[in-house]
């Protein structure tokens, strides 16, 4: 999942649209905006403990907040550099890459067999092959997850041929 996700994203920061955005909202790296992110993101995994039928989207953003901060503080590679910086152009482009990728496995998936058939509470109408059409918002945080959690491990491992993902160009 993880090499198609970012190679994708990195083929979408190559899109002209994606390149050209401007500067957005700046999210600084300080001490407690770490803090509020890491007890927001075990606040999300606790409500989705104790309500899983009301909270069950909170999966894909809870693990981010958790461990983003957490990345911050031990210096590996984070998406808060970025917007540190009003640079979002990183995180348009794992949000675009994950979707393109999401629309593909859900096609493949409506035609393989066996395949995951969903049933998502309160969301579920509207669906795109599978998978009810609010149910690609989960792909956007999860592209999120995903970039945090490979610079989580890589950063622990100190890999000295780690591939920094995801690069968006300048030209």
């Amino acid at each position: 999942v993880m090499p198609a996700v970012f190679g994708t994203a990195e083929l979408a920061g190559t899109y002209g649209w994606v390149r050209d955005l401007g500067k957005g909202p700046v999210i600084s790296k300080t001490w407690r905006s770490r803090l509020f992110f890491f007890a927001l993101g075990w606040f999300f995994l606790a409500l989705l403990l104790a309500w899983p039928t009301y909270f069950f989207y909170l999966v894909w953003i809870a693990v981010y907040f958790i461990v983003e901060p957490v990345n911050v503080t031990l210096g590996n590679r984070s998406l808060a550099s970025a917007t540190g910086r009003g640079d979002w152009r990183p995180v348009v482009s794992l949000w675009t890459g994950c979707l393109i990728c999401g629309f593909f496995w859900e096609m493949w998936n409506f035609y393989s067999y066996p395949k995951w058939v969903y049933h998502v509470p309160l969301v579920d109408f509207w669906h795109v092959f599978e998978m009810p059409l609010l149910g690609y918002s989960g792909y956007i945080p999860f592209s999120m997850e995903l970039f945090a959690l490979y610079h989580l491990v890589t950063g622990a491992l100190r890999l000295p041929e780690r591939r920094d993902f995801v690069r968006v160009s300048r030209d």
